[in-house]
């Protein structure tokens, strides 16, 4: 008798390192392989396209935006064998939750998202999922100040760091954050 044994892959890094780009890679992969992929996202994410994981590169594969993780497991067509979540440290908690249920299923389970949030501090869920992940790939963008590899990502408000008090939640792209590595991030606390 043979079992099928479900997983999970983590892709993580700051902004502009390349988390969608490889997501979007591993899913034409399996594509090609005819694997069954379903892609989930938060509907919070609608900076290029609503029903498609885009990359700041313009890379793109189309996704099923939710506001809940618990809608994964109510979306999830029987024959599926990929999942994939994009900006999975938007869900709400219980994704941690749906991942494991989806892998003790027997998938393969593909989560990106950013590692840490603009204070540099674990954001969300992405510190369990990494701790329960079977593979881990922490990317490196480029520091804007430097040309270094960068880990973080700097939040900017009018051109200047991002206060250490402001939301943590703000949807964006390049016109308001930008990578940074630890030397250069900023987070200004007074």
């Amino acid at each position: 008798m043979t079992t099928k044994t479900g997983h999970v892959e983590v892709i993580c890094g700051s902004m502009f390192c390349g988390k969608t780009d490889e997501l979007i890679r591993r899913l034409r992969r399996a594509t090609i392989a005819r694997q069954k992929v379903q892609v989930f996202k938060p509907a919070i994410d609608g900076r290029y396209n609503l029903e498609k994981v885009t990359s700041h590169a313009g890379s793109e594969f189309d996704a099923t935006p939710l506001n809940s993780s618990r809608e994964i497991v109510e979306q999830l067509a029987e024959c599926t064998t990929v999942v994939a979540i994009d900006e999975a440290q938007f869900f709400d908690d219980n994704i941690v939750n749906v991942v494991d249920e989806l892998a003790a299923r027997g998938l393969r389970v593909i989560v990106a998202g950013l590692d840490l949030n603009f204070k540099g501090e674990p954001f969300g869920c992405m510190p369990v999922l990494m701790a329960r992940a079977e593979q881990v790939d922490k990317l490196q963008a480029i520091c804007m100040v430097c040309g270094e590899p960068a880990c973080r990502t700097q939040r900017l408000v009018n051109g200047r760091p991002a206060r250490y008090d402001d939301p943590v939640i703000i949807v964006g792209a390049s016109e308001l954050y930008e990578a940074r590595c630890r030397l250069h991030h900023e987070v200004p606390r007074d």
